[in-house]
């Protein structure tokens, strides 16, 4: 049903239509008589949505934080988990990963060969020389922030430096790709082209996603992409960009046993950076890393 001028805005700000988001629609409906994708208002966010992602944002940080202060060559997976899980709840949080779907852990913790979604146990414990990814996700009042980093425990090889940080360097780049009506390929088109340059391969199959008021909401983002195609990034939407940069190839298996942790088919390793990123009028805001 079409809204009046005068009647209250969908958003929910109690503001009248003309004095709110008619202008915004307007703009959403040129871009999609050129045919542009344009996201659905339920991919927006209001302004109290925002400030509730990053609440939830702010205990994701702290996580984190703590995890880079306490990771250590020696430790346990499970040590890490413990760590994060007691973080969040003692901050009023809950752990997303904890039974979503089924997996029995807090946060996900991926060791060298391992992509993404890896299991936190007691008998896995980190060496010198290796990489992890600590995947955490938390949920405050209702409202979800998703981010992850690399950590290098001891000396790591050269090699495995150079992954890690190249990486992270193609999120960097993306950051500044992700801009108020730029397009979702433009992230993906950075990422890929950094990645693809430096001789590494970066999934296609997982990639990021919308999140904020859900654990996983649309859009997909893809991190290998085209300039100037995909749904248009309008204020107010949020999502993650996470890229999986493996050192041989894309190609990528599941652990038959646990149904969960990913490792690269070749055996190589593998890195990923997540932050949970808003576009926003002027620019964008990390809501999360």
């Amino acid at each position: 049903m079409k809204i009046g001028r005068n009647d209250a805005c969908w958003c929910g700000s109690l503001k009248k239509y003309k004095a709110c988001h008619a202008t915004f629609d307007e703009k959403l409906e040129a871009y999609k008589a050129n045919g542009v994708l344009v996201p659905p208002h339920a991919l927006i966010k209001t302004p109290e949505q925002l400030e509730g992602i990053r609440k939830a944002g702010a205990i994701n940080t702290g996580a984190l934080d703590l995890i880079a202060q306490k990771i250590f060559s020696g430790m346990s997976t499970e040590e890490i988990d413990t760590l994060a899980h007691d973080f969040i709840v003692s901050h009023g949080g809950i752990p997303a990963c904890l039974g979503y779907n089924g997996f029995p852990k807090s946060v996900c913790t991926s060791v060298n060969d391992v992509i993404c979604h890896g299991i936190p146990s007691k008998d896995e414990i980190l060496q010198d020389g290796d990489i992890i990814n600590v995947d955490i996700t938390t949920i405050l009042n209702g409202y979800y922030a998703d981010a992850s980093r690399m950590f290098c425990i001891g000396e790591v090889s050269k090699d495995a430096k150079k992954l890690v940080d190249v990486t992270k360097e193609s999120v960097d780049l993306a950051l500044k790709a992700a801009k108020p009506w730029g397009r979702l390929g433009d992230i993906g088109a950075v990422i890929s082209e950094y990645i693809y340059a430096h001789k590494y391969s970066v999934l296609r199959d997982i990639g990021g996603h919308g999140v904020g008021n859900d654990f996983h909401e649309d859009p997909y983002v893809c991190h290998i992409g085209k300039r100037n195609t995909g749904m248009l990034l309008v204020p107010g939407m949020v999502f993650t960009i996470e890229p999986m940069v493996n050192l041989g190839n894309e190609d990528f298996f599941q652990d038959a046993d646990n149904g969960w942790t990913i490792y690269t088919e070749d055996g190589s390793l593998s890195a990923q950076w997540e932050y949970t990123v808003a576009i926003l009028e002027d620019g964008i805001e990390i809501i999360t890393h």
